[in-house]
């Protein structure tokens, strides 16, 4: 039976671990819109200046932190009242690694949460998430959770599928390639993908905070609409009235993509990316989501139209001639 936590004051102080990223910027104007005060925790204050308009004047702080180190962390945490954990890396390259990142950093910002009294804390996680799999990432953030847990057992986790937004690196990224490229990958092209949309996720951060029956549970947070990685494509496409041909890619030929992308950049996958392509991400069955958070669940025929119109040939004000 998971315990209540006492409700937090109106202008209580939030720290946010790694809030200068693409779901960070909305939880942390989230939060300041509900009125508490928050400290952004991240390596280099100075590209996070973009985050002080979210909020009033002061309201908003950023502060120099790794969560690799016990000092800095406990810094972070110093007189906050409550705190969420947003780090995490999607490949290992930069000289980052999943385990120091994902399962040791979550459990020393959690330990230094708790070392400062703190007990209403967010871990954010994500579907795939599995202390077995195969696949570091995957394993590293069931890690991760654990370690949450061990250090405060009424944290709550979320578990968000595929967070899509204005500036996600999912859909943009293949809009952008439908400009220039005739055709569009699928790789594993059956998997299924619940997208959640990045606004949903930072009010379930927030409730989260504010609901003291939050207290110890996981949640898996997935939008209303259940799409195939092809049906993904096929939407991008007729959004950008691009029309290019979708060319299903061999598993040799992925798998040798997700090779190189182990070294270069520019390639759109890693291998850890590629096998977690191959599985469903989509909410489990019975588990709690956006809906017990006190969250109405974004469709994305409600954004991505206007969130992709820029890829078209003429913009916004594009004519389509089908």
């Amino acid at each position: 039976m998971t315990a209540l936590l006492s409700t937090l004051a109106p202008d209580a102080l939030v720290t946010v671990i790694g809030g200068s990223g693409f779901l960070g910027r909305y939880i942390v104007q989230r939060l300041a819109e509900a009125g508490y005060r928050v400290r952004v925790v991240v390596r280099h204050p100075d590209r996070a200046l973009f985050l002080k308009p979210l909020g009033d004047l002061g309201q908003i702080q950023l502060v120099r932190g790794d969560i690799g180190s016990d000092a800095s962390m406990a810094q972070a945490f110093a007189g906050a009242s409550a705190g969420v954990n947003l780090v995490g890396i999607l490949d290992e390259k930069g000289g980052q690694k999943f385990a120091a990142v994902q399962a040791e950093g979550a459990g020393r910002a959690a330990r230094a949460a708790a070392a400062a009294g703190i007990d209403h804390f967010v871990q954010v996680s994500a579907i795939g998430a599995n202390p077995a799999s195969p696949v570091p990432y995957a394993r590293t953030k069931a890690d991760g959770e654990a370690a949450v847990r061990a250090a405060i057992p009424a944290a709550t986790i979320l578990r968000p599928s595929l967070v899509v937004g204005p500036e996600d690196q999912f859909l943009n990224r293949f809009a952008a390639m439908a400009r220039f490229s005739p055709v569009l990958p699928v790789i594993a092209g059956d998997s299924r993908f619940q997208p959640v949309y990045v606004l949903d996720v930072a009010a379930a951060v927030l409730g989260a905070l504010k609901r003291g029956d939050a207290a110890g549970r996981t949640y898996e947070l997935g939008g209303p609409d259940v799409l195939s990685f092809r049906a993904i494509l096929q939407m991008i496409n007729a959004e950008t009235h691009r029309h290019r041909t979708l060319v299903e890619v061999p598993s040799g030929i992925a798998r040798l993509m997700g090779r190189i992308g182990d070294i270069l950049p520019f390639m759109p996958m890693t291998s850890d990316q590629l096998a977690m392509l191959q599985n469903d991400n989509i909410v489990g069955p019975n588990m709690p989501g956006l809906a017990e958070l006190g969250v109405t669940p974004t469709p994305m025929a409600t954004f991505v139209p206007a969130m992709l119109e820029r890829y078209r040939a003429s913009g916004r004000f594009h004519q389509n001639a089908d």
